[in-house]
């Protein structure tokens, strides 16, 4: 049996974690960072989450 990847006529992925994407790159495009996250940022995050401020830490480390 050959697992593969294909898609519906309303055009979802199955199975449903496959993933795909468009890589489109050109020489003269610039790209920005968003920048570190704020602590108010962290404090609603945490709220909205229903996360302790350490479980929001640690789920929010790389952007802190």
């Amino acid at each position: 049996d050959e697992i593969g990847m294909s898609v519906t006529d309303s055009l979802a992925m199955l199975p449903a974690a496959s993933v795909s994407g468009f890589y489109l790159a050109h020489p003269d495009s610039r790209y920005f960072s968003v920048g570190k996250i704020g602590q108010d940022q962290l404090d609603d995050y945490a709220q909205r989450m229903a996360l302790s401020l350490d479980d929001a830490r640690r789920a929010l480390a790389p952007q802190l």
